[in-house]
């Protein structure tokens, strides 16, 4: 019996999420069915997170048990000769890709041996829509003032009660409290000389939409509609209402998971 951790990467715009649903074009469901094939026996993913609708990774983690004969190094590649299209896939690349498969301990599980997570999240600042980057990008046409979007995004680095930030319709929590090891706001130019925004956030775990509220609050002061100090009530309300709006799925990436926690609290 193998116990397979998988990376991979994918392009959320095609998939209804993560999880698998009936009827649905999901990216669990997707992997389970070309695995499957390749592996020869059914297999169930264990995913570290359950991305939405539209959202994107980078470094997605999944594991899995069976008892197959496929050698571990091979799964990726066949798996993503499948995920292409099959047979003729020569030169293909799709919308999910496995990165790597690496054998574990029998006991380790994807998710609950996680320490934690980071997410990034892209946004366009420009006046220019640019069809190609709809996908990946949030547009946001007036400028943003970066010192003030990073002046407020120092408030919620720590340990907190991050309610505000919590979505309806998600799993239910134990806790709310959450530790935010650090948020990095830099601004980037693309190629053809647009001007973009990325957060980079990294904690030890997140509520249900907690990535793109607190993106969407900090557009909000970028906006002006907000002050950086403004944070601080936010947060100490616990209120959903107070926080700012809940920015698009298409920005996010999931972009890696963390199972040493030196790796993770390191600045």
């Amino acid at each position: 019996m193998k116990n397979i951790l998988l990376t991979m990467e994918y392009d959320g715009t095609s998939f209804s999420g993560w999880q698998r649903q009936p009827g649905k074009r999901t990216v669990q469901g997707e992997l389970e069915r070309a695995l499957s094939i390749v592996c020869k026996c059914p297999v169930q993913l264990n995913g570290t997170s359950r991305t939405d609708a539209g959202v994107h990774a980078l470094g997605q983690k999944a594991s899995f048990k069976g008892d197959f004969g496929i050698p571990t190094e091979r799964i990726p590649i066949a798996a993503n000769n499948l995920l292409a299209g099959g047979m003729n896939a020569m030169g293909k690349v799709g919308d999910l890709r496995i990165l790597s498969a690496e054998e574990m301990p029998e006991n380790f599980h994807a998710r609950f041996d996680a320490k934690g997570k980071k997410y990034i999240y892209k946004i366009l600042n420009c006046q220019e829509l640019k069809i190609f980057s709809r996908n990946q990008y949030y547009h946001i046409k007036k400028e943003l003032n970066l010192d003030a979007m990073k002046r407020a995004a120092s408030f919620i680095v720590g340990t907190h009660d991050f309610k505000c930030f919590q979505a309806a319709g998600g799993e239910e929590k134990r806790t709310t409290v959450r530790t935010i090891y650090g948020i990095s706001i830099e601004e980037g130019i693309t190629e053809d000389g647009l001007r973009t925004i990325q957060l980079e956030v990294k904690g030890d775990g997140f509520l249900y939409n907690m990535v793109r509220i607190i993106t969407g609050t900090l557009v909000e002061v970028g906006l002006g509609k907000l002050e950086p100090e403004a944070l601080l009530y936010i947060m100490e309300a616990k209120d959903r209402r107070e926080a700012g709006h809940t920015a698009p799925p298409q920005g996010l990436y999931l972009a890696k998971i963390y199972y040493n926690l030196e790796e993770l609290t390191a600045l």
